[in-house]
């Protein structure tokens, strides 16, 4: 048991030292080791809720393979410009051009796009060139731009466009597969703060200035929460083709619908086949950068974004502090099927609400508790079974040092036979089954070393009193032991001494049990089994160690009578056989109380056995 706690308190202080480091790195936002493991979980939850329609907010105008084909690719200015006009007589509300207008045209053809974005609300794409993909940032309550990365460099559109036009810069945050995860909200430069892309499209199409707070955004009364470093969390509608596209062909041939336009955001962007502007999703591995835009403009206006802000990330450090020390204390309650059930539940409780709740726009972290959860549960197995194996092998030592102590009274027999049952004999006899009630229990609450106090005595008492009756201990099995009348020679006595063996069992066991010091308070028991038949008896085993026994039938009835003992109240069950054999009035089973015989089925065997009943007086 000191080596149990030991255990448990070991485990429970890891715990909580590793729960706590990937609580912390998880609040800041620099637990990247785990965004594999996430990255999987969100998209099984993505996956399972399945896709969805999405508001009737943006539309997407692409540069396609049939208007590359007609018109080359990358368009020029002026038919781009065409492109802008067309929709601008639709009358949308947002025109953006999803697209790096970072180098110069011709004259006319940079003077006709200028013209055409000047007729309608608009907003141009700039990006960000970092030195590396993935950026470190440090937070800094007095700054709150600090856990906003710098770029090296900022490809902005020419002044020609933006001085008639917005900018908004493309940049997205994706995960160790590729997956776009985040929107940056806000891009810095060396020398320059941006809004983003979709943001500027947002912002443009309420009418409303964007104003960061602390954890999240404002447009007008409406507050959006974000994520470390003023990031979007983005989930998606679906495949390819989920937001309403149209291939800009139908905008320069005059065929573009007025109602996939009015009203609306329309977003221009390039699907060229190969053009490399393309990103994998749970629902579609290669998503072109367009949609992706469009489906963080959308959650913008919609305010359908999906919410992961700081107090979703404080619950989830909460999360991964409170369920592993729950899963551990479960694990040293109960080693049992009710406790390993009661596991599983609140594993599988967790991970419904997780998913519900992804459901209803929240993520909650699914890799940040198994990550906190599984290295001091294995701790904990791996413990537990260096313990067990160290009980069991201390056990099996006890077990063999008992069994070495041969049957009483058939010492000096094999000495002067050292023949004796070389062979195996067939012969009636009388076998007595004892066992203890509760042991297994008991061994794992009192410690190996009052373990082997306990045997000790019960040992004794059976040692003892199988000698006074002339009996034979042929099997000591920890907590039981099987007597056996008839070694060995059969005498016509050997009913009556078993019968008389159980019972003064039964008489030492209920005061033994009572007072044990030890045994105090626990809710310990015995029962006792007796028959009478033939029986094999024989010499088992190989080598120097080898043991005295008897098979068949009638040690398996003696055996299955402890069960119905137990069953029905009783100390002792008799077979009948016996009781005919020993006399039913004999002075010994006259000192209780005996009823019967009962026909009573046997549990491993077809036929029924007439059972008698002996319960002793109580104390």
């Amino acid at each position: 048991m000191n080596a149990k706690r030991l255990l448990v308190t070991v485990t429970i202080v890891f715990s909580l030292l590793w729960s706590s480091l990937l609580a912390s790195l998880h609040l800041s936002g620099n637990a990247g080791f785990l965004d594999r493991m996430e990255a999987l979980l969100t998209d099984i939850r993505s996956i399972a809720i399945g896709a969805r329609t999405p508001p009737p907010i943006v539309s997407i105008v692409a540069i396609d393979d049939r208007t590359a084909a007609a018109h080359g690719y990358p368009l020029n200015r002026a038919t781009l410009a065409r492109v802008v006009d067309a929709i601008t007589s639709l009358k949308p509300k947002v025109v953006a051009l999803d697209l790096l207008l970072v180098d110069h045209g011709t004259d006319a053809d940079d003077a006709a796009l200028a013209l055409a974005l000047q007729e309608t609300p608009a907003v141009i794409a700039g990006a960000g060139v970092f030195p590396e993909s993935t950026q470190s940032v440090t937070s800094d309550a007095n700054d709150p731009l600090s856990a906003v990365p710098v770029a090296n460099q900022l490809l902005l559109p020419l002044t020609r466009f933006s001085d008639v036009a917005a900018v908004g810069i493309v940049n997205l945050a994706t995960d160790q597969t590729g997956i776009p995860r985040y929107v940056p909200l806000i891009s810095r430069g060396p020398d320059r703060v941006d809004q983003s892309f979709p943001l500027r499209v947002a912002s443009l199409a309420l009418g409303i200035n964007p104003v960061f707070v602390p954890g999240g955004l404002a447009l007008g009364d409406r507050h959006l929460p974000t994520d470390t470093g003023q990031r979007l969390p983005l989930t998606f509608y679906g495949p390819k083709g989920t937001i309403p596209t149209y291939s800009a062909m139908d905008a320069l041939d005059g065929k573009l619908k007025a109602k996939a336009v009015e009203g609306r955001v329309v977003v221009i962007g390039s699907t060229v086949a190969g053009g490399g502007d393309v990103f994998p999703t749970p629902f579609d591995p290669v998503l072109p950068g367009v949609e992706v835009m469009s489906t963080a403009t959308t959650h913008l206006i919609a305010g359908d974004s999906i919410i992961r802000d700081s107090n979703i990330r404080r619950f989830d450090a909460i999360i991964c502090v409170v369920l592993p020390i729950l899963l551990l204390g479960l694990l040293a309650w109960r080693r049992s099927a009710v406790g390993y059930a009661t596991i599983i539940a609140l594993v599988l409780a967790w991970g419904a609400l997780n998913m519900l709740a992804f459901a209803e726009g929240y993520w909650f972290s699914a890799a940040l508790p198994i990550a906190a959860a599984l290295p001091p549960i294995l701790l904990f197995g791996a413990g537990e079974l260096w313990i067990d194996r160290r009980q069991a092998s201390h056990f099996a030592a006890q077990s063999d040092l008992l069994q070495r102590i041969e049957a009483p009274g058939l010492g000096e027999w094999l000495a002067r036979d050292p023949g004796f049952l070389a062979h195996p004999v067939r012969q009636d006899a009388a076998v007595v089954f004892i066992d203890l009630s509760g042991f297994t229990g008991l061994s794992e609450a009192i410690g190996v070393t009052h373990v082997r106090d306990v045997l000790s005595g019960f040992f004794e008492i059976v040692d003892e009193e199988a000698r006074a009756h002339g009996g034979a201990i042929t099997s000591f099995m920890g907590d039981g032991a099987m007597i056996l009348f008839g070694l060995p020679q059969p005498a016509s006595d050997d009913a009556g001494r078993a019968a008389a063996c159980a019972v003064q069992l039964c008489a030492r066991m209920r005061p033994w049990l009572a007072t044990h010091p030890i045994l105090d308070g626990r809710n310990i028991g015995f029962k006792v089994g007796a028959h009478y038949g033939p029986v094999v008896a024989s010499r088992l085993g190989t080598g120097n160690r080898r043991q005295i026994t008897a098979t068949g039938d009638t040690v398996n009835v003696a055996s299955r009578l402890m069960e119905v003992a137990a069953a029905r109240g009783a100390e002792l069950a008799l077979s009948a056989t016996l009781m005919d054999a020993a006399g039913a009035d004999s002075a010994p089973l006259r000192s209780g109380q005996l009823e019967g015989p009962a026909q009573v089925p046997i549990r491993g065997r077809s036929e029924s056995v007439d059972v008698w009943l002996w319960k002793g007086h109580p104390l």
